[in-house]
């Protein structure tokens, strides 16, 4: 019942990362060759978990430089512990806290410097910050619609009995990118699924042509971009207005015509526009119930042409199959981000930076898994009454 000196408990946690790694992917084998994976179904969820930082930590460039500073000054400024009346031991944690602060600072500007490149070109109201605490933290959206320093924790689930077969922390705010590395992931360490099932954050074009083309069925769920550029209350819908492919037109329900106007290419589909002109639409009887707030111009609507790939996942989706598929997603998904952050209580990463947070998640998915497996072996255990 000795004591263990938190620095060297957090530094054999990083340490041994890869050991762990290859312990998570080992218990895998035993749990697939016990029947408990069988990676016909794997969902793949993402959840925001607080890093160990404060949104008030987050400075700008030119006050970072001054922190480091001060912190550099405040190392090279120690003294001897006689002179301060301090034992050997706390002058030692002295000096490693004062290292440390020195440390954060760099990576803090190293960290500013690869967002800097990262928003390069690209319009921004405010200059970007970084926190003093945690460098690598990156402010996200919560539920509650504000803004707080998070890691992006990604989980893979197997469909079968709700076993993680993969944990990963990534500093993205949103899930498009996740979902091919995420499947990468799972390859490596067991085999390729037969389906992955991801919500809307994970359903992008691109993701379900790349899915097609690795032959991995995909099920989730895409908004209609061409419904939302035709739609809005107190307008008519597109499917008011008739297509006539000879004259690569439409026409409106008053009889006149909507010319083409152009294409645009966007995430991987195909936006045709056709706009009427703009005494057609101001003479129109009907232009209060099509069109009320046009004044400078007449309607216009927009066709959109997919990939065979979009058609088939499209046509997929809207058959009772893959609905059911898709709404077995929560249930499974969810359940281990919800019981690591209440069972496990990892609401918020204990050590900072990615390196370590992604440890302390991959431990976190190893005690969900053996949990699970205790309970397998407890129940095939139990006696089968007659």
């Amino acid at each position: 019942m000795e004591g263990i000196n938190y620095h060297s408990l957090s530094d054999f946690r990083v340490k041994k990362k890869e050991e762990l790694d290859q312990l998570f992917s080992h218990l895998l084998g035993v749990l697939s060759a016990a029947g408990l994976v069988t990676l016909e179904q794997v969902m793949v969820d993402g959840t925001k978990i607080k890093a160990h930082a404060s949104g008030k930590t987050f400075r700008r460039e030119k006050s970072l430089q001054e922190h480091l500073k001060k912190a550099q000054e405040q190392v090279e400024a120690l003294s001897d512990p006689h002179a301060e009346g301090l034992s050997w031991r706390q002058q030692k944690a002295q000096e490693r806290a004062r290292r440390e602060k020195q440390q954060r600072m760099e990576r803090a500007l190293q960290e500013m410097k690869k967002l800097q490149e990262q928003k390069r070109g690209v319009e921004e109201k405010e200059e970007v910050r970084v926190s003093m605490s945690d460098p690598e933290a990156r402010r996200m959206k919560q539920a509650d619609g504000g803004c707080a320093p998070n890691y992006n924790a990604q989980i893979c689930t197997d469909g079968a009995h709700g076993i993680i077969v993969d944990v990963e922390v990534t500093q993205a705010g949103n899930d498009f990118q996740q979902l091919l590395p995420a499947l990468d992931r799972v390859e490596e360490r067991l085999q390729t699924p037969q389906q992955m099932v991801g919500d809307g954050g994970y359903t992008s074009r691109e993701n379900v042509e790349k899915m097609a083309e690795r032959e991995v069925d995909f099920v989730g769920s895409l908004a209609d971009n061409a419904s939302k550029a035709n739609g809005g209350q107190g307008r008519f819908p597109i499917n008011m207005f008739v297509y006539d492919a000879e004259r690569n037109c439409f026409v409106c329900p008053s009889g006149k015509q909507l010319k083409y106007e152009g294409k645009q290419e966007k995430d991987g589909q195909t936006f045709y526009k056709y706009k009427a002109q703009k005494q057609d639409c101001q003479n129109c009887p009907l232009k209060m119930q099509c069109c009320p707030k046009n004044e400078k111009h007449g309607r216009s609507v927009v066709r959109s042409e997919e990939t065979a790939a979009m058609v088939a996942f499209r046509a997929k989706m809207a058959t009772e199959e893959a609905k059911t598929q898709y709404r077995r997603r929560a249930q499974i998904a969810e359940f281990p981000n919800a019981w690591i952050k209440a069972k496990l209580g990892l609401r918020q990463f204990h050590v900072r930076g990615l390196v370590k947070v992604k440890a302390e998640l991959l431990w976190a998915g190893l005690t969900f898994n053996l949990q699970k497996w205790i309970r397998f072996l407890q129940q095939q255990a139990l006696p089968v009454r007659g």
